[in-house]
Parts: structure tokens; C-alpha cells; sequence
């Protein structure tokens, strides 16, 4: 198969730091997480230019740099709201504050790029390709209710009692789609859920199957690093059952939280695009 020579690589960065965390290697076992899903992504996005003859970083080198930043930020944001709802946290991380930091923004950095590029792979190999729906006109009453409801989703969970608020992490992960895809739309932004109201739900479905496939690909190679995060989810969230450290219905976040993560990226990209900025 013919893939550009960064996809050769990433792939080999994936299956180099497999055998050399199960060799127990130090550095790389401690690293594992970030190292893994560079490589991962470096592929994905030379298979999706393979597939579809266009890919993020082959293309759009700067937009990709942007939404490694824009991943960072983002999920500090989710971070504080864990601060609050206590549903995880992170063990074997490096000791020095600067080391640590740097471990959590190469972390952070990945996730959106992950989500995105594999949504893009799927689109290539042709993942509900003639799949509509009846196009249905936007309402303003619904788009506002829509967005009622997600402002609530996102700023009541934090002011609860944490004995109370730890249950409601669902709430956040559907919220900011609730909340944003009416903003988007209404701003002109890409949006899926505009896409599915003229009759394509496939962006919206991509991104949900995106966020399940990584969600696994997550919670596989956590398991087995020296660092990663550990899950405090209470019952009867977390009622014995596990894929691998995750209880299984925490897998359910998986998928809103690819989309919530696009349309965040939508309307930030949106907020600070420029002509010059986002041309490749």
C-alpha cells in the first residue's frame, strides 16, 4: 500500500513503542500515551490522504498545528470541570513540574487530532457512504431550546455538591453540542447537525463511531502504560464491569465527546480565522 512517508512512520512509531512497552522499557513505557498517538495519528491521516486524496496535515499543515493547541485548551477545560465532579485521575507522572507539564500538553495535544483523523479514515473507506436522511428546516425555537438546555447541562453539574455533581459528567458531554452547534449554525460554522438537517447525518455519525473507536484504542493502551489516568466513577456508574480500566458505560461518553470536541474546534476556528491565518 502506498502511503506518504510520514504514515510508514507513525506506523512504525505505534508498533515500536508496543514492543518497547512490553519490554518494560522505561522512558517509552512513562511516554507511552503521547508517543503512541503521534504515531497513530501520523498514520491515520497518510491513510486517510491515501484513501480520499486529501488529509489534514498533508494539506492543511497550519490548521492541523492550530488544532493540536485547540485540543490542549479544550480539554483543560474538561479537566477543570473534573476538578469539581472527580471522575478520574492521573498516576505515574513525571515528578518534575516541567516534565509533568510537557507529558500533559503532548497528551492533550492528541486528542482532537485522533478523533478527527479517524473520522476522516472512515470517511475514506466509505463508512455509511449512502446513508440520508429527510431534510428537515431549522427551527429558531428549537435551535434556542437547544441551546437553553445546554447551558444548563454545562453550568449546573459544577454547582452541585460533589457527592451529586460526580454523577452528572453525561450531562457536560452532551452539553457543548447542545449549546455550541446552535451558535455554529447560526454563525455560518461547519456544523454536522446542519449537515444532518439538509439530509446527511454521515459527518455527525463519523464523529460518533471516531469518538467509539478511540475511546477503545484509549482505554487499551492506558491499561498497559506506566502513566495514564484511573477512574473514580461511582456506582452504579461503575457496577463491576470494565473494558479494560473503564467501566462500560463510561465508553458511552466516547462518542458525544468527538462531536462536542468538533464543534468546539468549529466555532474557535471560526472566532479566530482569518484569510491569511487558515490558507494552507
Amino acid at each position: 500500500m502506498h502511503l506518504k512517508w510520514y504514515g510508514w512512520l507513525g506506523l512504525g512509531v505505534v508498533v515500536g513503542a508496543e514492543i518497547c512497552l512490553f519490554a518494560r522499557q522505561p522512558f517509552v513505557s512513562r511516554w507511552f500515551t503521547p508517543i503512541v498517538w503521534t504515531g497513530y495519528i501520523l498514520f491515520a491521516d497518510a491513510l486517510a490522504w491515501r484513501l480520499r486524496g486529501h488529509s489534514l496535515i498533508h494539506d492543511q499543515p497550519r490548521e492541523a498545528l492550530m488544532l493540536a493547541w485547540i485540543s490542549v485548551g479544550c480539554w483543560l477545560l474538561f479537566e477543570a470541570y473534573n476538578i469539581r465532579l472527580q471522575n478520574w485521575y492521573y498516576v505515574g507522572v513525571p515528578e518534575h513540574p516541567v516534565e509533568r507539564d510537557w507529558a500533559y500538553l503532548w497528551s492533550f495535544a492528541t486528542i482532537m487530532p485522533g478523533m478527527f483523523e479517524t473520522a476522516d479514515v472512515l470517511e475514506g473507506l466509505g463508512f455509511l457512504r449512502d446513508l440520508r436522511a429527510k431534510p428537515r428546516a431549522s427551527s429558531p425555537t428549537l435551535l434556542a431550546a437547544m441551546f437553553m438546555v445546554g447551558l444548563a447541562c454545562v453550568t449546573i453539574p459544577p454547582l452541585l455538591p460533589v457527592h451529586i455533581a460526580r454523577y452528572t459528567f453525561a450531562f457536560v458531554w452532551l452539553g457543548f453540542i447542545l449549546l455550541l452547534e446552535p451558535i455554529n449554525m447560526l454563525l455560518g460554522a461547519e456544523s454536522a447537525l446542519a449537515e444532518w438537517m439538509r439530509g446527511d447525518p454521515r459527518p455527525a455519525l463519523r464523529l460518533l463511531a471516531a469518538g467509539m473507536v478511540c475511546g477503545f484504542l484509549w482505554e487499551f493502551w492506558n491499561f498497559w502504560a506506566t502513566a495514564g489516568w484511573r477512574y473514580t466513577l461511582p456506582w452504579p456508574l461503575d457496577f463491576g464491569v470494565h473494558y479494560f480500566r473503564m467501566p462500560v458505560l463510561g465508553l458511552l461518553g466516547f462518542p458525544p465527546f468527538a462531536w462536542e470536541c468538533w464543534v468546539m474546534f468549529q466555532l474557535l476556528k471560526r472566532a479566530l480565522r482569518g484569510d491569511v491565518l487558515w490558507q494552507s
